[in-house]
């Protein structure tokens, strides 16, 4: 069993401690946008766990998704995905972005978000609570320690 070196462990802490997100919203009924959006606020502050919101996937450890994938999207959500920086997560939030949702099966939808790229977490419901948003990401960063 390979132990971490001191480097390492360093940042797998900070990476736990501030992770910094990215919210990425590829359409559909803007549910669980809104959910997602508002569990940002203040009201449920996330900054208490250390979450940022931050605007490009160069400074984002985490990609929070919302929506089915449609095939305008397959892309942008690439070339995002390809800009992060290692070790990077992608959380797909509503079942729009784990299964496609109510859209599979429609021309333009090319099901959920792991068809694309790689995902961390699911946090599955239509629309998602703030709440089960901040636990499913709160439960990605605390698989990080272990």
């Amino acid at each position: 069993m390979k132990t971490k070196s001191l480097k390492e462990k360093i940042i797998t802490w900070s990476r736990v401690k501030s992770p910094w997100i990215l919210h990425f919203n590829s359409g559909g009924c803007n549910g669980c946008d809104i959910e997602v959006v508002d569990a940002l606020t203040p009201r449920y502050d996330l900054e208490r766990f250390g979450i940022q919101l931050k605007p490009t996937p160069r400074h984002a450890d985490v990609m929070v998704v919302s929506g089915p994938v449609t095939r305008q999207q397959i892309k942008r959500i690439k070339r995002i995905y390809d800009q992060m920086a290692e070790p990077k997560f992608v959380v797909a939030v509503g079942a729009c972005a784990c299964s496609g949702g109510v859209f599979d099966g429609c021309y333009c939808v090319s099901g959920g978000l792991d068809t694309v790229v790689p995902v961390s977490a699911y946090i599955p419901g239509c629309p998602v609570r703030p709440e089960a948003v901040i636990d499913g990401v709160v439960k990605l960063l605390g698989s990080l320690q272990k």
